[in-house]
């Protein structure tokens, strides 16, 4: 009976649990980003940017390749609970063993580089302790995504009341990142009272950690290259032009566009178990089946908030984050492209690369978006600030998706792909020309952004029923 209803779960129901878990994740900077931009200030938020985006990349070592290898492991073992307990323990093992190499290499650079943040960078080095405590891939793997939302509320609610209780002033910003990071390895933690449900104890006879070493550093590499170009924006603003203010314009802007992000690429993170049982079980149309789907459903959310947040980001960015921040609809303009860029990548590489495991691919297209995207950074920093990093980004990460489309164009029909989008790019794009319109009479406030929210979603739900639009009526009840 059980084994049915592994095989039956709701794509869809597991789609809103995990874009709840992923908003959930990024909610907590948004409800709290109005007050802290007023609190700590454009150069206490610039400050804290940089700073964790140094121990980003300590953090991306001592994760490895294990969340998205874990998650897909335990998919294929869905109905295995012996084989998923050897497998568990083996990568946690692992996952606890890159852990405490990096933590040591981290002590190095606190020790014996010379910061004028040391206080910072010590506090953050519990971000690198909850890597080995992060076991989400396991109830991912295992498509049970509404455990993971529950847990993640209780905490995202504490971390709310935490910042307004506790941080009153820009001298806060210790206590701020201390918070943050404590209460990270909290919500980690909790998961662990569900390790019973799908996991023996371990047999350490029978565990064999190495051998998931090559396999996860497979998966490492592109995640190496995907965070160094993330976080190297941040790096190179602060390095280039001296100033963590410049840095306090990309961030406020990037905590936007993750959000949205996270809404386009959910579906990945559901997919993937899903794909890889097909994959395993050798259902090579179903596979290819439900990656149509994928690509279309990018096309069907991502367009429209794409033109979405250039619509409102004027009216919206001016009173969320009070003054100072001028330079930030600006920027989140441009990274707006990538809500449709990214999603896309995310569908070739995620869904389908990794689960027929062929991470080289993947790998090698990321790789060459990290080098250009370095490049493109030491060209247009310098001459554009945060502007030039921004499009850097949206540069990099289309080479990316290009060159991952032209790795399977021999498997998917791309012609297939780019013309499923002709009807969501329409309503889209008439969605955007009557925000411009009419945020030309509307209040820069909490009101006139909230009548264009609502207004644009009625507009582009509106023209996709003129357009009689499949997908919508698939999603919709």
């Amino acid at each position: 009976m059980k084994k049915k209803i592994k095989k039956t779960k709701s794509i869809k129901l597991n789609y809103i649990y995990n874009v709840s878990y992923q908003i959930l994740t990024l909610i907590t900077p948004l409800i709290t980003a109005p007050y802290l931009s007023r609190v700590l200030k454009v150069e206490g938020i610039g400050i804290y940017s940089y700073t964790a985006s140094i121990v980003t990349y300590f953090v991306m070592f001592a994760a490895l390749g294990t969340i998205n290898y874990g998650n897909r492991e335990i998919s294929y073992l869905q109905n295995d609970r012996q084989n998923r307990s050897i497998v568990f323990w083996e990568i946690e093992f692992l996952s606890i063993g890159s852990v405490l190499c990096c933590l040591a290499a981290y002590s190095f650079f606190i020790l014996f580089i010379n910061h004028k943040y040391t206080s910072l960078f010590l506090v953050q080095a519990f971000t690198i302790i909850t890597v080995a405590t992060d076991i989400s891939w396991l109830l991912q793997g295992m498509e049970e995504f509404g455990k993971i939302v529950s847990r993640n509320v209780v905490f995202k609610i504490l971390n709310i009341l935490f910042i307004f209780i506790f941080v009153k002033s820009p001298n806060d910003l210790l206590i701020y990142v201390g918070g943050l990071c404590l209460l990270e390895l909290a919500s980690n933690l909790s998961i662990w009272f569900y390790v019973p449900q799908y996991i023996n104890r371990p047999n350490f006879k029978q565990l064999h950690p190495i051998r998931h070493l090559k396999p996860t550093i497979a998966l490492f590499i592109p995640t190496i290259a995907s965070t160094i170009y993330i976080n190297l924006d941040k790096t190179m603003l602060n390095e280039i032009t001296g100033s963590p203010i410049e840095n306090g314009y990309y961030e406020q802007a990037f905590k936007i566009y993750k959000v949205a992000l996270s809404v386009v690429t959910a579906l990945g993170t559901v997919m993937l178990p899903r794909i890889g049982k097909c994959f395993s079980e050798g259902k090579t149309n179903e596979v290819k089946k439900l990656l149509y789907k994928s690509y279309r459903f990018i096309w069907l959310i991502g367009c429209p908030m794409c033109c979405g947040l250039i619509g409102v980001s004027r009216n919206f960015c001016p009173w969320f984050f009070g003054h100072g921040y001028d330079k930030v609809p600006y920027i989140l303009m441009i990274q707006s492209v990538l809500l449709i860029i990214v999603g896309l990548s995310n569908v070739t590489g995620v869904q389908y690369l990794i689960t027929t495991k062929r991470e080289y691919l993947l790998t090698r297209s990321v790789c060459i978006g990290a080098i250009a995207n370095f490049i493109m950074n030491l060209i247009l920093i310098p001459k554009f600030y945060s502007y030039g990093a921004a499009v850097a980004s949206v540069l990099s990460e289309l080479l990316i998706t290009i060159m991952q489309f032209y790795f399977v164009r021999n498997e998917i029909d791309l012609k297939s792909v780019l013309k499923s989008s002709h009807k969501y790019i329409i309503a889209s794009l008439t969605m955007l020309i009557f925000l411009l319109l009419e945020d030309n009479y509307l209040p820069i406030n909490f009101v006139g952004t909230v009548i264009l929210v609502i207004s644009g979603c009625a507009v582009y739900l509106l023209m996709l029923i003129v357009l009689k639009d499949e997908m919508l009526k698939e999603l919709i009840p």
